[in-house]
């Protein structure tokens, strides 16, 4: 984005480093005072001023390491070709994600040749100093802060200006005239303000803009006709800006555009736009606009489209033929219109992720009803049928069970049951773009809408709390479904009077504290029984706070035996804090409590034939209990199913139907095996919706697998978090024990390290980097953050998987274990992998979370190395990775452990951090490791890595008092049929779920062309 500065970046930092090692560079006095300012009024406490500000990395002026915190960014560049290469002078400065407290410094216009300043996602506040305008910048970015005030007019004499980015902060007024001054500028990012007024007229001027944001403002009139001089503009967002339609024709001829986001517009209804001339559009929004009519039948040649949203317009008449040119497009949201006639069968076959839910169809097609959701085709309420007067929806049973008089639902959440007499169901379906779902007898929801701008494959739907929470009753708040666009829960079969709906919130996506992560502002509108409540709802204002849990009652008459409840998203609030994709309606629970007595069960009295049924009843539990004391005394007893063994657990996670995995695995087709282990078979599997996953399948000859089973799903389920591998569902049926997981597509670390050469993956520096902290940040997670605080006890290569884009995620939670706070450790059945258990754990059964923080050490140099921790091949011969560690740090040469396949190409800095982590990690003694919160610290360069100081004869001695343990324990076990594996791979006691399972290091070529 940054093109002039950009390109320029990586000249002028090597002129820098090379004249740095002649010890000639020098930058100017006055430039340095002006950074001593500069620091001052932002904040920036950490810049050290008896280094060489241009310096580079190694003065500590530039931070390259991967942060914790993935938006962070730490630079301050220079140009040093000044004066034969003996002057520089500062360009760039680029604080990004630092939760800077301080003001905008007026100071920079003392460095004279600054042409980037990037403050984006902090804690500044105050206005823009209007002294910028003698500056020479290029690009100025302040996104994501706490800015008040106007844009001074003075802006507009930066001649040189090419973006600028005041995205999410609370600057007023009217946009200075003098904006259209600007004849370079690029890119005007004004989302997420308090903007007023009409935009000026001057802005025509800018021939030059490419990309102009202005959502969610405060502006008035229409929109202005003068965008058509914008013939360079390639995306354009107006969406809740309150400007209003209708929208010019003249867009049409900005044939550049490939992203456009129009929505919720003022105004009276008008009709579409010509959209056939935009053929370079890949995002097509526009949303709740008051557009009339019928739909366009000339966008066949929008063959580059990926999202198309016309939802929640006034749209009549049939889907045209020539929609069938879009089937490809990723999304197609027509939900809220009036649209009739026949669902096209291209629509209900091949269509990728399509909404036609709330418009007039006719859905019944050869004489049968296609239901809510056809594959992945959400009609939920589209059919003609649907009476909007009387709220019944067709496409749902036509008779009830039985009458409900209240409705509990855990919004995103596992079962709970709250003050010990009032059960929320669980409604933990991961969600899709397009989807209804039928989550109970009388109640379901219908979600519309994918996240933009997210950076993920798939979207997650369901939100997690980033803090902890201290409320009554946090299990409702922990979870809470979330929808990009509108989200509606929608009851029936309920008993006639008039109920208290209840509307639990809690904003659990910020933070509560003085980070930008508190900055987000979440907003959305609240419709129940069709009828608007809550017009801008904001969960923290009507809380009093993040985090704090607020609960909005209605009194709703019910006389047609439902209950309508719609969340919709107009547009408002921020979208890209703490990242790009957080916005969008946010519910915790529901809950639905009759006003009045409702009437027992069986009316008044007691039927005839409810006394025969009663009698009958009797005579069958008397049989049942003849039967049960047989059983008991052995008469009648056989061998237990496994799903009697695990009947009535509470799994905490979604549930899939044997009959749906064998259809994804084609019915366990050796074809698609992409592993074996003690746990069973593993398949991939492609589900209906065209979800890729991994299925691991209990093995019959597993003794242990079904307390691991149930462990695994109990602590996964529990658990969600970037660096986590995410658990789908499970499937209990018959005697199929089955775990649903996301498939990992670069499979396991140890395989793309040393795996077999073939299925080795070149990783770079900068990636095992980013691999490494992000296990880091996974376990800190497990250990530090998480509700539940969990000792692994099995990190090891194979069970960190990588997805495409070489993100690590810790899998295989069988042997996991809770880490109870008031415990000092866990005594526990031995159980992990050799080489990488500590040996406090080995040889004494002691657990505690420095476990995990030991094999983490092991894995980090695996990763430094690119080799396996052990290579067996005798009882008396073994090499031990960390053993030729501590030699190289004897000879002062630990750099030697780096991976020769890196050759030069790597960062000796980082290498050298990362080594010493590894060995403060390894520590014999226990209490002497470092936490992984700081472990991730150090990583990331934000805290000082300590020499470590430690005999590493001692680390031998353990080892092979391990040995000698291993070989005692496997003679004394093995009458007791435990499976005790000597391998460096597997398990070494007790483990019959481990990643290799997943994803085996070994693989035969029809792995690999199944596999694709």
């Amino acid at each position: 984005m940054f093109s002039a500065p950009s390109l320029t970046v990586a000249f002028f930092v090597s002129l820098c480093f090379i004249t740095l090692a002649s010890g000639a560079t020098r930058l100017p006095v006055d430039e340095v005072e002006a950074l001593r300012e500069i620091g001052k009024t932002l904040g920036k406490t950490d810049w050290n001023f008896d280094a060489d500000p241009c310096g580079g990395v190694s003065s500590g002026w530039i931070s390259t390491s991967a942060q914790f915190d993935p938006n962070f960014d730490n630079k301050v560049i220079c140009n040093c070709t000044f004066q034969n290469n003996t002057v520089c002078h500062v360009t760039n400065i680029l604080l990004k994600a630092q939760n800077l407290p301080g003001t905008l410094p007026p100071q920079i216009v003392r460095l004279p040749f600054l042409q980037q300043l990037d403050l984006t996602r902090n804690f500044l506040s105050g206005p823009i100093p209007p002294e910028w305008s003698s500056t020479k910048l290029l690009n100025i970015s302040l996104l994501g802060n706490r800015l008040t005030g106007s844009i001074p007019k003075t802006i507009g004499n930066i001649s040189t200006l090419v973006e600028l980015v005041l995205e999410m902060n609370h600057l007023s007024g009217s946009l200075p005239p003098e904006l259209g001054n600007l004849p370079s500028l690029s890119r005007l990012l004004l989302t997420s303000n308090n903007f007023s007024g009409e935009l000026p007229s001057s802005l025509a001027r800018i021939a030059s803009l490419t990309d102009f944001r202005i959502s969610d403002n405060n502006f008035t009139g229409p929109i202005p006709k003068f965008v058509q001089n914008w013939t360079a503009l390639g995306k354009l967002a107006i969406q809740a800006s309150g400007l209003s339609g209708p929208i010019p024709s003249e867009i049409g001829l900005l044939t550049n555009l490939t992203d456009v986001r129009i929505s919720d517009l003022n105004g009276g209804s008008s009709p579409f736009p010509p959209l056939n001339t935009l053929t370079k559009l890949k995002a097509l929004i526009l949303r709740s606009c008051n557009i009339a009519g019928g739909l366009p039948d000339n966008l066949a040649g929008l063959t580059a489209l990926k999202t198309l949203d016309f939802s929640f317009n006034k749209i009549t008449g049939p889907i045209p033929v020539s929609f069938e040119a879009l089937k490809k497009v990723d999304s197609i949201y027509l939900t809220g219109n009036l649209l009739n006639g026949s669902v096209p069968t291209w629509m209900l076959q091949q269509g990728e992720s399509i909404d036609l839910s709330y418009n007039k169809f006719t859905t019944q097609r050869n004489g049968q009803n296609t239901g809510c959701q056809s594959r992945n085709l959400n009609l939920f309420a589209s059919s003609s049928q649907d009476n909007n007067s009387s709220g019944i929806v067709s496409c749902l049973p036509s008779t009830c069970g039985r009458t409900s008089y209240s409705l509990h639902i855990n919004c995103g959440g596992k079962e709970e049951l709250i003050n010990g007499t009032t059960t929320f169901v669980a409604d933990i379906n991961t969600g899709k773009s397009s989807l209804f779902f039928q989550g109970g007898e009388n109640w379901g929801f219908s979600s519309t809408g994918n996240f933009m701008d997210d950076d993920r494959s798939t979207d997650d739907f369901i939100a997690l709390n980033i803090s902890a929470l201290s409320m009554p009753n946090p299990e409702l708040y922990v979870r809470a479904r979330i929808s990009p666009i509108s989200l509606t829960y929608y009851a029936y079969c309920m008993g006639s009077g008039n109920y208290t709906v209840g509307l639990h919130f809690a904003e659990i996506a910020f933070t509560n504290d003085k980070s930008y992560r508190s900055l987000g502002r979440r907003l959305f509108d609240v419709y129940v029984q069709g009828k608007l409540e809550l017009k801008d709802f904001n969960i923290a204002d009507a809380a009093g706070g993040i985090g704090k849990p607020i609960v909005k009652k209605f009194t709703v008459p019910v006389t047609n035996g439902t209950i309508e409840i719609r969340l919709f998203w107009a547009g408002k609030g921020t979208t890209a804090i703490p990242v790009r994709g957080v916005y969008g309606p946010l519910i915790s629970a529901i809950s639905v409590d009759p006003d009045f007595v409702p009437p027992s069960e069986g009316g008044k009295g007691i039927s005839a034939g409810a006394v025969v049924g009663i009698v009958a009843a009797a005579v069958i539990f008397v049989i049942i209990f003849v039967l049960g004391v047989l059983w008991w005394l052995g008469c009648l007893r056989k061998k237990s199913t496994l799903e009697q063994e695990l009947k009535g657990l509470d799994l905490g996670t979604g549930s899939f139907p044997l009959r749906q995995i064998r259809a994804a695995t084609n019915n366990f087709d050796a074809a698609n095996k992409i592993g074996e282990g003690g746990f069973g078979p593993v398949y991939k599997g492609v589900l209906q919706d065209g979800t890729v996953i991994a299925v691991k399948q209990l093995s019959s000859k597993s003794k242990q697998g079904n307390r691991e089973f149930v462990n695994e799903i109990g602590m996964i389920s529990a658990l969600q978090h970037p660096h986590l591998v995410k658990l789908h569902g499970c499937c209990i049926e018959a005697n199929q024990l089955l775990l649903v997981y996301e498939y990992l597509e670069n499979n396991s670390l140890a395989r793309a390290l040393f795996g077999p050469e073939e299925f080795q993956l070149k990783l770079d520096w900068a990636t095992r980097q980013k691999i490494c902290v992000g296990i880091a940040r996974g376990l800190a997670y497990l250990h530090e953050e998480s509700r539940l605080k969990i000792v692994h006890r099995d990190i090891k290569a194979t069970n960190v998987l990588l997805d495409k884009n070489l993100n690590p995620k810790i899998s295989d939670f069988g042997l996991a274990k809770l880490d109870e706070e008031e415990n000092t450790h866990i005594s526990t059945r031995v159980a992990g992998t050799f080489g990488y258990m500590a040996p406090e754990y080995a040889m004494r059964g002691y657990l505690t979370d420095k476990a995990d923080v030991y094999s983490f050490g092991i894995v980090a140099l695996e990763i430094v190395s690119g080799r396996s921790n052990t290579s067996y091949r005798t009882k008396d011969d073994c090499f031990y990775l960390l053993d030729h560690a501590n030699t190289l740090k004897e000879k002062d040469s630990l750099l030697e452990l780096v991976d020769t396949r890196l050759g030069s190409e790597f960062n000796k800095r980082e290498a050298m951090t990362m080594i010493t982590v590894a060995l403060q990690c390894t520590n014999v003694i226990a209490a002497d490791r470092p936490t992984m919160s700081s472990v991730v610290s150090m990583l990331e360069g934000k805290i000082a890595v300590k020499e470590v100081v430690s005999d590493p004869s001692v680390s031998k001695q353990d080892m092979n008092a391990m040995w000698s343990q291993i070989y005692r324990q496997k003679g004394e076990n093995t009458g007791e049929g435990q499976t005790q594996s000597m391998s460096m791979d597997g398990p070494w006691t007790g483990s019959s779920t481990t990643a290799s399972d997943l994803y085996p290091i070994n693989m035969d070529s029809k792995y690999l062309e199944n596999r694709n």
